[in-house]
């Protein structure tokens, strides 16, 4: 299992990436102008904060394949380090990632919502697919529905492809992927945080911490 951080926030990045075992950073279009900022200065400031072994995915915006493949070029000369181009899952974009897989630039396929169009993208060569969970259950459908039989397909047909699952509103859905077969997950900053708070725990620690400062006095560790 790998945990990517949803964000291009570079303050909640570097906590988590502190704080957690992460893998990368994962951006799109949306979350990199929310910042507000030169996305091209961005990218590299967030590749200073998580380093350049861990992988940064950035989305192009381009119609057409060959402007997909341009920027993805681009994209890849501008940035230091494990960089995975997110396309997606368009005609447009299946041919792109047709073509940047034969340059070897690894890509996601991104804006999935049915098995059918992981199971293209897989095809065509990508590095990972990415279904939007909380969007297809907003549609109606069941997105951990979904991300299994994503895996039953890529596992069927032996395929290389990876899920990297998207699109969470709370931890049982993140939960669920994990169990359906998702390898990866990515999830906003502030729902990371919520993996592992749970009431009892803060309340066993601080009864451990009262009965062993009972004994050995304020501030005495093992």
């Amino acid at each position: 299992m790998k945990l990517y951080i949803d964000s291009a926030n570079l303050k909640q990045i570097a906590y988590i990436q502190e704080y957690y075992p992460i893998a990368g950073v994962t951006t799109n279009p949306s979350i990199l102008v929310k910042e507000n900022r030169p996305y091209l200065e961005l990218l590299k400031d967030i590749r200073e904060v998580i380093g350049d072994d861990k992988e940064l995915f950035v989305q192009v915006v381009g119609e057409k394949a060959e402007e997909m493949v341009e920027e993805a070029r681009n994209i890849c000369n501008q940035l230091s380090g494990a960089v995975v181009v997110k396309v997606p899952v368009t005609e447009e974009g299946i041919k792109a990632i047709k073509r940047l897989t034969a340059e070897n630039i690894p890509t996601l396929g991104t804006t999935i919502y049915t098995p059918l169009q992981a199971l293209i993208a897989a095809m065509a060569g990508a590095k990972y697919v990415a279904p939007y969970v909380n969007r297809i259950d907003n549609l109606t459908g069941s997105g951990v529905k979904v991300v299994s039989e994503i895996a039953t397909l890529l596992s069927s047909y032996q395929l290389p492809t990876q899920i990297i699952a998207a699109s969470f509103k709370n931890v049982q859905q993140v939960h669920d992927v994990c169990l359906s077969g998702a390898q990866s997950v990515t999830v906003g900053t502030d729902l990371i945080k919520k993996f592992i708070a749970f009431p009892a725990t803060t309340q066993d620690v601080e009864a451990f911490k009262k009965e062993w400062q009972s004994m050995y006095g304020v501030g005495a560790l093992v």
